[in-house]
């Protein structure tokens, strides 16, 4: 495969693996099995169940796995065609996915801090306008 097509696999591969990173890890669809999660890893017995069930409350974490899924899906390698080109794409693609999720955090702050600045102007206003 030539280096630009396996440059577009990396930056488009990223995208599905940090979108099911995040949503697995962050949106409200997981919630319960996340805090089960978070439960049997701050209460496993343990260290390797804490550690199996904390996986599942870290994107970046999450990432890794899967990533190894897609890489087994799709048969995707970056740079070498061995093994080590397995290697080399699988922490390219957890690098490229986890740049797309911290991005997407920021952006979501970002419009979290305007909705909310946007709704105490308009309580301002409203108050404002009741004691005329």
């Amino acid at each position: 495969m030539e280096l630009g097509t396996q440059i577009t696999w990396l930056f488009t591969l990223a995208i599905p693996i940090a979108c099911i990173a995040w949503t697995v890890t962050h949106e409200e669809v997981f919630r319960e099995p996340r805090e089960y999660c978070l439960n049997r890893c701050h209460k496993g017995k343990t260290i390797a169940e804490r550690k199996f069930f904390y996986l599942f409350t870290c994107e970046y974490c999450f990432s890794h796995y899967v990533t190894a899924l897609m890489l087994i899906i799709t048969g995707y390698k970056l740079l070498l065609d061995d093994w080590r080109g397995y290697l080399i794409a699988g922490f390219a693609l957890v690098f490229i996915a986890n740049i797309y999720m911290s991005l997407f955090a920021l952006i979501r702050v970002d419009l979290k801090k305007v909705g909310i600045e946007a709704s105490l102007e308009e309580a301002q206003k409203e108050a404002g306008q009741k004691k005329q």
